[in-house]
């Protein structure tokens, strides 16, 4: 059984909020836009669905550029709980200059219908139809949050279809522990507030004051007043989804601890130092499990790095994906 350090606590995280007036300290690439420029992107040319299960699966496919080189991985994107694929606008342009780029709504999530039954295996089969549909072939996988949870039991059940692995910030470790359970109902309690709060409060003309922005989600990010309202409102547009509790419950219900060491793509794991939503010590924990991963951790950002320092998160994530070989190149 891998050890996990912290496990014993009922909050999920040591790191507590920053004050309005830290974001003036936040660094240079804080919330710095990312080039190529999403806002110059028509999204909707590239948007599409699939049936997967008798639901309908909305997903966005860019492209690699003209010029790129042929033959590179393409990389799909996968969002966390109440995410949508729009928590990628500031990743999907830029990974589009050397490689296909996709990002989908998980099903119950965004635009995608909820199935009968959510589970995180559930999940995970839906992404590996999503690239069997779109014929892709290997991949590279990147998830965030509940999306790291996901991409990380596709690696184990589609050792095939993931050739390399990217874990932002993700699930799935002290979730998984039987003596947080204390902690289920008051992330209960938390999700449903949030739930209700987001829907009524974070509306466009709401998302451009800094000291609601802030207040409302300074849980998940480290400076929301950096960051641009128009790219905030993007992400809560479509929060509050019905299907936020069931999801809730199949991140603490599903255990896949001690079938981590399978995974054997290289594997990089990303994290920011002050997450308030899962404990950073987790990253230790995913290092310690997965054959030759690394992690890379980012000071002064919460739990959304792609979003809080995109530009940083961009380079990091196009080198990892550059590099060649296998497990001996993770190493």
């Amino acid at each position: 059984m891998i050890k996990l350090p912290g496990v014993r606590r009922l909050l999920p995280s040591d790191a507590r909020p920053a004050r309005p007036r830290a974001a003036g300290g936040a660094g240079d690439d804080y919330g710095a836009r990312a080039e190529p420029d999403w806002r110059t992107i028509d999204w909707q040319a590239h948007l599409g669905q699939i049936e997967v299960g008798g639901a309908r699966v909305n997903y966005v496919d860019l492209p690699a550029a003209a010029g790129a080189a042929a033959g590179e991985l393409p990389v799909v994107l996968v969002h966390g709980l109440d995410g949508c694929w729009q928590n990628w606008l500031e990743t999907l342009p830029r990974m589009a200059l050397g490689r296909r780029a996709i990002a989908l709504d998980l099903p119950g999530f965004g635009a995608s219908e909820r199935p009968e039954e959510i589970s995180i295996p559930g999940f995970a089969a839906c992404v590996e139809e999503l690239c069997a549909q779109l014929d892709t072939g290997p991949v590279a996988v990147v998830g965030n949050s509940m999306g790291g949870f996901v991409s990380a039991e596709l690696a184990i059940s589609a050792p095939d279809r993931v050739e390399r692995l990217v874990l932002v910030s993700p699930a799935g470790l002290s979730t998984g522990v039987v003596a947080r359970r204390p902690a289920v109902g008051l992330a209960r309690v938390m999700g449903a507030i949030t739930q209700s709060v987001t829907a009524a409060t974070l509306s466009r003309s709401a998302i451009v004051r800094p000291q609601l922005r802030h207040l409302m989600l300074g849980y998940v990010f480290r400076h929301p007043t950096r960051l641009a309202p128009d790219l905030m409102y993007e992400q809560v547009q479509r929060a509050g989804s019905p299907a936020f509790m069931a999801a809730l419950d199949a991140i603490f219900d599903w255990d896949f601890r001690d079938r981590l060491p399978e995974i054997r793509c290289p594997t990089l794991i990303i994290w920011g130092r002050d997450d308030m939503v899962i404990s950073v010590e987790d990253a230790d924990g995913y290092e310690d499990a997965i054959p030759g991963a690394r992690q890379l951790v980012l000071e002064d950002t919460g739990h959304v790095p792609q979003l809080e320092r995109p530009q940083t998160f961009n380079e990091l994530l196009f080198d990892f994906l550059a590099e060649r070989g296998g497990l001996e190149a993770a190493a």
